[in-house]
């Protein structure tokens, strides 16, 4: 009985193992590989790149090495042609406006002013980045004319860049409550890029941040993180003059991590905010200052700030410290210098860059061009595989292998999706895929997804593109060859055959 149960044994695993290499060599059969060819030219893609200063795509580019900002928007005629000449086309522009120009009396808003903008950014094929600064050092610039008339002359304020004193009540509650009407009616704009936190100091850049109250700093952030739940801020958490970059977000909700193993908490309630450095490029701009950012205050501020990690969930945005024209003729930086400068720049994983609508030297154009495809996300599929017949509400297995070769992942949730199209039908269908989780470097991805039940039989050409989540459309160019003019790209054909 024994020596009949072993032979049973062996041959019962005998023809389990034929069975196992027999479906699987028929799985093989039934399997289309697919190694899309790498494409190396420069993308122009949402939330990354380049961004336009004060002015959109099409529009004359700032002479010399000056620039303009604060004032209300100013709209040049546009003649239709959209090419930004000297300068990267870019997907983003950035505004600053000062609070005088958007609240003219209490409670009473400019909105037509963010209306328009938001608008014209859409025409032009970019989303809008914005900052209200509180104030900056031109009487022109100051506060608005019935905040002073409030307030009155203020003394004895703490800091020489502060032009009203932050602790007197009336500033959390006029200009924090600009902020909060401004995030209760734009939070969530489609064509709403980001928000930068701003509320203290010229330019709202931060100064004196470390001299406010505990209530006072808390009041004027939490104006921004109650109001703004969906579009993503952005927070200068450090610059030259803070002494002490951890102190912005102490006690907030703002997720941070601190080399000595501390943080702000942890858990559904953290807010995870991008950060952005104003002064790109300064390696001694300033030498009365005794350092230069470059060297001395962004390489170990990030990292002192609690910020260092936040690239993985919120956009690092940068500044440049002068302009390109600066670079070259006043300060002389050679090429190693502008390397070593973008370098620096992907090290801290920037997404992008606003070189104040000022041109790009002709000699440096190569190397802007390879700092833009890395800066932010470059989508590379390497192998892609999925069955060459499928039935009508049967399994589309697919299998993915991509590389992310920029420096950041994706920061809004577009869509990996398939596509099956002949004359006669097109069906598009959402993979489960968060994109926004594709960090740098490879990825893999498979899924299960499902033919519908009433999909006609025949052949069709299988697409895949990153999609909006809504209308579906291609929204994110990948860096492989066979682009179609919808912007999806082929993988090969699929066969749909009736089922069972």
């Amino acid at each position: 009985m024994k020596i009949y149960l072993e032979k049973f044994n062996q041959t019962f695993h005998f023809l389990f193992l034929t069975f196992l290499i027999s479906s699987n060599l028929a799985a093989q059969e039934n399997t289309v590989k697919i190694y899309p060819v790498e494409s190396h030219e420069l993308l122009l893609n949402p939330g990354i790149g380049f961004t336009t200063f004060q002015r959109f795509n099409g529009d004359t580019l700032n002479s010399g090495m000056g620039w303009t900002e604060g004032f209300p928007i100013v709209y040049q005629d546009f003649d239709g042609n959209l090419k930004n000449d000297n300068h990267p086309q870019t997907t983003m522009v950035y505004f600053r406006v000062n609070w005088r120009f958007l609240e003219t009396a209490p409670g009473v808003y400019n909105w037509k002013m963010i209306d328009k903008a938001l608008k014209t950014a859409a025409e032009r094929g970019q989303t809008l980045m914005l900052r209200i600064s509180p104030y900056e050092g031109d009487e022109k610039k100051d506060v608005p004319v019935w905040y002073r008339e409030i307030v009155g002359e203020e003394l004895n304020i703490k800091s020489e860049k502060w032009n009203v004193d932050p602790e007197n009540p009336a500033y959390v509650k006029y200009f924090g409550g600009m902020i909060a009407a401004l995030g209760q009616r734009y939070d969530g704009h489609p064509d709403l890029e980001a928000v930068d936190v701003a509320f203290i100091g010229y330019w709202g850049e931060g100064d004196g941040t470390h001299l406010l109250s505990d209530l006072t700093r808390l009041a004027l952030i939490n104006a921004y993180l109650d109001n703004f739940k969906k579009t993503h801020l952005i927070f200068q958490p450090l610059n030259g003059d803070a002494p002490h970059p951890e102190v912005l977000v102490r006690g907030t909700n703002i997720a941070a991590y601190w080399p000595d193993g501390t943080n702000n908490g942890e858990g559904s309630q953290m807010r995870h905010l991008g950060w952005r450095i104003d002064c790109l490029g300064d390696m001694s701009f300033f030498p009365q200052w005794g350092f230069a950012h470059m060297l001395d205050v962004y390489p170990q501020d990030i990292v002192r700030s609690g910020m260092s990690e936040a690239w993985k969930k919120a956009p690092v945005a940068m500044e440049i410290c002068g302009t390109f024209l600066n670079w070259m003729e006043k300060q002389k930086y050679d090429e190693e210098t502008v390397k070593y400068i973008f370098g620096q720049a992907l090290k801290w994983h920037i997404s992008s860059f606003n070189a104040k609508s000022s041109p790009v030297p002709k000699e440096w154009s190569p190397l802007v061009d390879e700092w833009l495809k890395k800066m932010g996300y470059r989508f590379v599929l390497r192998k892609f595989t999925y069955p060459s017949e499928v039935t009508p509400q049967g399994q589309l297995f697919i299998t993915a292998w991509w590389e992310n070769k920029g420096v950041a992942p994706i920061y809004k949730e577009y869509k990996f999706a398939i596509r099956l199209k002949n004359d006669n039908k097109t069906e598009v269908i959402a993979t489960g895929a968060d994109i926004r989780s594709w960090m740098p470097g490879d990825i893999v991805f498979d899924e299960k997804l499902y033919i519908p039940h009433d999909m006609p039989v025949g052949e069709y050409q299988l697409e895949i593109a990153i999609v909006d989540p809504v209308a579906f459309d291609p929204r994110v160019k990948l860096a492989i060859k066979g682009v179609n003019k919808d912007g999806w790209y082929s993988m090969g054909n699929i066969t749909v055959v009736p089922g069972n």
